[in-house]
């Protein structure tokens, strides 16, 4: 049986996952918390994507860069002029709606990349009203999302919170260009947050105005997108794609690396969508049928961007839901700072001597998106044990395994299971827990995702074994103390 939305949040504040922030004072509108279960999940996601993606090339590396940044950044990317959203108020009671969105809800189809004008006939033709009042919208109009700060006591100057993680690797390209050695390609990755002054933040940690992204930049010679020296292994993975000629049908495709690019798509970008999806798929264990790549039309995807798939999870309450992306960028932002910095932005490739501004293809993750979608699709109620499950993949859960004592009024039972204790944390994510029945004790840890949980007992002081208990299946072995961090480490 599925959850809804409201059940899940409910759950994410009960375990410590994610809640409002500034609870007490009631909430702020689009800002949330991690709890101390959610601060590990969400760093064990990050982890895992560092490991990952870092591990692709041998010439990219991870930077962190200031969260606010020069006005002419800005102005460069294209961001003081059109990082806009549509928005429509309400006639009496003034509240302002992301016109696209409650277009889309009402309609039941993308409207993503019409005009104002369009937008405003759509909610005129189809007799859409206010949400909360029924009342008349107006016109719909565009607004600036980004976060303008003074900066200094007295000062004139303007900086701005950041809108992406992008723009950050793009200003320091030059820099680690040279600092590396002058290779390309090379990849600058970033994890950090962003700000995005929102028109209608909802459904928890999908829409907010400060979100984390995870993005990996990387500058490449444009005369090679058209090749990998790894294509080869993934030629004939399959890749689960929404084309546009699929919409029509509301269809997902298997289709080839290689199929999609027969259709014309490079093979530097099509590589990385199976890397992308391999990712989703081996690691974060995200079901097939809840994973597509849904391609977006000219209106739909940014003018810089030649080729642009949303990656996108079927989520519980809200369907198919964008976490993140994979844009060809071309050589759109270097040559914006180019020609406001004046720092020459072109590079040598020593391999072929060509002269060039390197393109870039960008892989982007919401960080909170995917740790949502980890939440979303791994939490069920199990009616048999009467209690929640959170069956998050091994790696990503907040703790791999506990250890209980049966009692806590045996000296000899306690101290033999804080030894063993002691001996599992240095290797793995583990908790120590001797409160209630082991019952219990066993649900409170199916709750917080915890896999395995181990049991010293009387016949412990016996025969040097203990049980450990399987979360998915609640199937219990005895395992001898000197095999278990083996039996454990396999398990991983």
């Amino acid at each position: 049986m599925t959850h809804t939305s409201q059940e899940l949040a409910t759950f994410c504040k009960q375990k410590g996952f994610i809640y409002r922030s500034s609870e007490i004072y009631g909430g702020l509108t689009g800002f949330y918390d991690y709890g101390h279960l959610g601060t590990i999940l969400k760093h064990n996601f990050q982890n895992a994507w560092r490991s990952y993606f870092l591990g692709l090339h041998d010439n990219f590396y991870e930077i962190d860069a200031s969260e606010i940044m020069h006005e002419n950044v800005f102005k460069a990317s294209g961001h003081l002029e059109n990082f806009v959203d549509p928005v429509t108020k309400c006639s009496e009671c003034q509240v302002n709606y992301r016109a696209d969105h409650l277009i889309e809800g009402v309609i039941g189809k993308r409207v993503e990349g019409l005009t104002p004008g369009q937008l405003t006939n759509l909610i005129e033709d189809h007799k859409i009203v206010c949400p909360s009042c029924n009342s008349e919208l107006m016109p719909v109009e565009i607004v600036n999302m980004m976060f303008p700060i003074q900066l200094g006591v007295g000062s004139t100057q303007t900086g701005y919170l950041r809108p992406e993680t992008a723009q950050s690797p793009y200003v320091n390209f030059k820099l680690q260009f040279e600092l590396l050695r002058k290779k390309i390609p090379m990849g600058l990755a970033m994890i950090g947050k962003a700000y995005r002054n929102e028109i209608s933040p909802r459904n928890l940690t999908l829409r907010q105005r400060a979100f984390t992204q995870a993005e990996l930049q990387i500058f490449f010679n444009p005369h090679k997108v058209n090749e990998h020296p790894n294509f080869d292994k993934v030629k004939n993975y399959p890749l689960r794609v929404m084309l546009q000629e699929d919409r029509e049908f509301n269809m997902v495709v298997e289709r080839t690396v290689q199929e999609l690019v027969e259709r014309g798509l490079p093979k530097f970008y099509v590589y990385h969508l199976a890397v992308i999806q391999k990712f989703y798929f081996d690691l974060l264990k995200i079901p097939q049928e809840k994973f597509r790549f849904y391609e977006l039309d000219d209106k739909e995807k940014a003018f810089y961007n030649k080729n642009h798939f949303d990656i996108e999870i079927d989520l519980n309450t809200y369907g198919f839901t964008e976490v993140g992306g994979l844009h060809y960028r071309t050589d759109h932002d270097l040559k914006g700072h180019q020609e406001i910095s004046k720092e020459k932005m072109d590079v040598v490739d020593e391999t072929t001597c060509e002269k060039f501004i390197p393109h870039v293809l960008e892989l982007s993750f919401g960080v909170d998106r995917s740790v949502y979608a980890l939440l979303d699709l791994n939490y069920h109620k199990d009616e048999q044990r009467g209690n929640d499950v959170l069956a998050l993949p091994s790696d990503f859960t907040p703790f791999y395994c506990a250890v209980f004592p049966l009692v806590k009024n045996k000296d000899n039972i306690v101290e033999k299971s804080q030894e063993i204790y002691e001996s599992l944390r240095k290797e793995f994510s583990c908790f120590y827990d001797q409160t209630a029945s082991v019952g219990r004790r066993y649900a409170r840890a199916d709750e917080i995702g915890t896999k395995y949980c181990i049991t010293i007992d009387f016949e412990t002081l016996e025969d040097e074994a203990v049980t450990v208990r399987d979360r998915d299946t609640t199937e219990q072995q005895r395992i001898k103390i000197k095999e278990l961090i083996h039996y454990l480490r396999d398990k991983k």
